[in-house]
């Protein structure tokens, strides 16, 4: 599957799913006029790779700033990856965030908690 590549806009994240390497990135802010335009190609290329069979998969997020809608967009991949985990594939999360973000350590925490199979780990960085 060909690498998603986008630079990240006014109002948009930049974006590299490199699925070949097992790798997705995510970086920058995410409130985007039309969220289900701009994360609905993401979610159907995503489901698209995990239906077929293949190596572990790693997701860095490091956003400074998201909105609900991009919240729901997330929550969307979440479950996803949770799903692929539960099903026997490897996947880690790692939620970056400046350690003085108090919101953003408070919005990873809160997405670790919906995860059993998947590893989810907090990255604070100064």
């Amino acid at each position: 599957m060909q690498a998603i590549i986008i630079e990240a806009g006014e109002r948009s994240p930049q974006v590299e799913f490199d699925f070949a390497a097992g790798r997705l990135r995510m970086q920058g802010e995410s409130y985007p006029e039309n969220a289900a335009a701009f994360f609905g190609p993401l979610l159907k290329a995503l489901e698209q790779h995990l239906g077929e069979p293949g190596p572990e998969l790693e997701f860095d997020l490091d956003l400074a700033y998201f909105n609900s809608s991009s919240a729901k967009a997330l929550m969307n991949i979440f479950q996803m990856l949770e799903s692929a985990a539960a099903a026997g594939r490897r996947i880690r999360i790692n939620w970056h965030y400046h350690s003085d973000d108090d919101t953003m350590q408070e919005f990873g925490e809160d997405f670790s908690e919906d995860f059993e199979h998947a590893t989810f780990t907090l990255c604070p960085r100064d």
